[in-house]
Order: C-alpha cells, then structure tokens, then sequence
C-alpha cells in the first residue's frame, strides 16, 4: 500500500455567491485550483442569517453536475422541472444539469446554523447534454461506519473499506468515480483508507486540524494529495473534521463562463445563446 503524500494546501477564499452567501471557495477561485474532475468546492458556515437568508435565486447550469450537502440547516430546491425537495441536516441533493436546468436553492430557516457545501463535478464530453435529473438522498440513507477510538466515517458516493467496514455510498460509478466522506477523528486519532490509484484526492479540513509534515493543518485549508493506493490522516489535538473528495480524471479541455462548463468555447457560446432564447433547459 503506498500512501499518498502532501502535494499542495490551499487556503479557502472568502467570497459571496447567488444574491449575497457568504461562502469560503474551497476550490476553482482560480483555474490552478481545480482538482480534475473537481471543477469547485465551496463551504458555508455562518449563524447569521444576514450571510446567509438572501439565498441562491433562480439561476441555470449546462455541462457538470452539483452535489450539495447540508451539514446544518434547512434548505429547499426547485428547479424547472418540477422538481421540489427540502435538503435537511446531513442530508445531500445530486443534480445534473447536462444540457441545462435552471434551479434556485432557498434556505428555510430565518435564524440558526446553516453549515454546509456544495461540489461541482465535472461530466465526460460525451454526457455532457444528457437530460438534466436530479435526487435527494436524506441522512438516513448515507452509510456511517463508527470507528474504533473514536470518530466516523459517512459516505455519500462510491466504496470504500474503513476498518472493518465495506460502506457502498448511495451514489456510485459514472465517468469520474467519485469517492465523496464526511471523515471525523478524536485527537490523535489516525485512519487510513485506500483510494483507487489514478484517482486524484484530496481533504478539505472544516473543523479542527490535521497533524502534517509540514505542521498544522487548521479549518479552511484544502490538502491536495499525490497518487498513491491510500492517504493517511491524522488529527490534531482538538481533533478533526474532513470532507474528502477523490475521483477519476477526465483530461479533457474546459471551457467555462460562470454557470456553464463546456469544452470549448463555442460550446460556452451556444449555451449562452440557448438560455437567452430561452431553449437551455428545453
């Protein structure tokens, strides 16, 4: 087993998005900090309704999916097609936008905690026009192995072997793979877990610090991982939160103008012409 060592840490950016979230982008505040085929990671986090009540209006996607998952907090989702869900704690909407979707993303509390993150990954060129479709997964159908000494490890998408557990995530396969934890350890407490080799990887911290090499590693900094068969973690003393994102690269160009992520640029082009005719979605 080899173990995939430290490549890069990234310090999340402040920024706000839809009509005013305050939000930390974790990554693609710049095109160096992507993670093929991790196009963005964005992490809210904030008890102030001020950062957060205004919410994400009606606004369209072409060309990836978004996979959006609340840690805290009570959002709804509706899109063009009808569809209608509420995203509860520890709860996760995946949706693909494919040839286009326009969706608005509301929180359904005025005060309290709303803490969570949304994903945006990327779709082979091949599927990129697919029909849009979208799915809530509510808590109770995300697998959680409890680890000796400690801590847990909640899947959301693809397998993976913790201890003595084999968890099978309620999302699976597709061109990328992706391997999507919510990973949490006691102070000290260390886990290794084996990652597919050619998947790229890496673990957003969100509460307390990774014990490195290079020192401590606090909330708010990604840790983009070399290749390997395995990544090791180590909690600090306070212990640690992680989201950990891994998935197979696609190697494919990207074109990108804010909500669209196409191949090209003339591809960028008819999308924006297609949702000012009105056509995106249809």
């Amino acid at each position: 087993m080899s173990i995939r060592t430290i490549t890069r840490i990234l310090p999340a950016q402040a920024t706000q998005d839809g009509a005013g979230v305050h939000l930390l982008r974790a990554l693609g505040h710049a095109q160096g900090t992507r993670l093929d085929p991790f196009l963005m990671l964005d992490a809210f986090s904030s008890d102030d309704p001020q950062d957060y009540i205004a919410g994400f209006p009606a606004h369209p996607h072409r060309g990836f999916e978004t996979v959006t998952y609340i840690v805290d907090g009570h959002m709804r989702h509706r899109d063009h097609l009808g569809n209608e869900g509420d995203l509860k704690a520890g709860g996760v909407q995946w949706m693909t936008a494919g040839r286009g979707i326009i969706h608005e993303e509301m929180p359904q509390q005025e005060n309290g905690l709303l803490r969570g993150f949304q994903i945006w990954l990327n779709l082979p060129a091949a599927t990129k026009m697919q029909p849009a479709h979208y799915r809530d997964i509510p808590a109770e159908s995300i697998p959680v192995a409890e680890l000796s000494g400690g801590g847990f490890v909640k899947l959301i998408a693809g397998t993976l072997s913790v201890q003595d557990h084999e968890l099978v995530g309620p999302e699976q396969g597709g061109a990328t793979q992706p391997i999507i934890a919510d990973i949490s350890l006691a102070a000290g407490q260390s886990l290794d877990l084996p990652v597919p080799e050619g998947h790229q990887a890496m673990v957003y911290a969100f509460e307390g610090s990774l014990a490195t090499k290079q020192g401590a590693v606090g909330s708010g900094h990604s840790v983009l991982l070399g290749d390997g068969s395995a990544l090791s973690m180590t909690a600090g003393e306070q212990g640690v939160r992680v989201l950990l994102l891994a998935g197979k690269p696609l190697n494919e160009p990207i074109a990108q103008y804010g909500p669209f992520v196409m191949n090209t640029q003339a591809e960028i082009e008819q999308a924006l012409a297609d949702y000012r005719d009105g056509v995106l979605a249809a």
